[in-house]
């Protein structure tokens, strides 16, 4: 199938199945906080907790020189959790639809799209924390901050192809579940997320330069750390790695998905 031909139909499956998308994205949001009594609150609550305890240990313990440590830890820390739970939530995504999937025509890429959306859900509302750490800290908040969302739509885009590809192996290699959490933890070591990038000696700095995370990070630090719109190189470096893994993604997932329910 060309890669023309199955982008059109993603479209199209998109569109006609919207509906069916969006319950899944409830669906999924409803059993995350289901019988918990903050419920959407521990969105908010989550990453200031955890800020609190990386805040004390690093910038105390460590005493990495890094100003305003507080927003530079949650920019980071954000922009990696987001990424590591869509994906890791919709590698196992179509087994976990199996029975579904055995009765009824329906899309099976809208599995892991569905996961990765209701992850993103999760991530904006966990900005709400970080923009009261940067009122609490003093960071003004000027135009640049309307620039935030073409950042997290290009990290969302990312994480939907690199969801496709995953949950594609996971159908064939279940042991992939296993092998992406030492990977994960892995590249949280390679993005500089509670250290500063320039402690990484000048024969590593390749860590940086082939990880791609570094970059969707490094574009949402310039907008609530530097106040200043993100360079358009690194636009452009962040828009080619996401529609780059978003078409790798259709085109394994396309290529792999009639085969899937002989494997589940």
């Amino acid at each position: 199938m060309k890669k023309s031909v199955i982008i059109l139909n993603f479209i199209y499956n998109f569109l006609k199945y919207f509906e069916l998308l969006k319950q899944l994205v409830v669906r999924d949001l409803k059993v995350k906080y289901r019988h918990s009594i903050l419920g959407i609150l521990w969105s908010i609550l989550n990453p200031l907790l955890s800020m609190v305890v990386i805040s004390i240990v690093f910038s105390n313990l460590f005493r990495f020189d890094i100003d305003n440590f507080a927003v530079y830890f949650m920019s980071g820390s954000l922009m990696f959790s987001f990424f590591s739970e869509a994906t890791s939530v919709a590698m196992t995504s179509v087994i976990g639809g199996a029975s579904l999937i055995s009765k009824v025509y329906i899309p099976k890429y809208l599995f892991p799209l569905s996961k990765c959306l209701s992850s993103f859900v999760h991530f904006v509302l966990s900005f709400v924390a970080l923009f009261i750490i940067m009122l609490i800290t003093g960071i003004n908040i000027n135009y640049t901050i309307f620039a935030i969302p073409l950042v997290f739509t290009l990290i969302l885009v990312f994480s939907i192809g690199i969801s496709l590809i995953l949950s594609s192996v996971a159908v064939f290699f279940r042991d992939m579940t296993h092998l992406y959490s030492v990977l994960t933890m892995m590249m949280m070591y390679m993005t500089p997320i509670f250290y500063p990038a320039s402690i990484v000696p000048e024969k590593f700095k390749f860590i940086h330069d082939y990880n791609p995370l570094y970059y969707y990070v490094l574009s949402f630090r310039e907008i609530v750390l530097e106040q200043r719109l993100p360079s358009l190189d690194l636009i452009m470096i962040c828009s080619a790695m996401s529609v780059t893994a978003l078409l790798i993604g259709l085109f394994i997932f396309y290529k792999r998905q009639d085969k899937f329910i002989l494997h589940l």
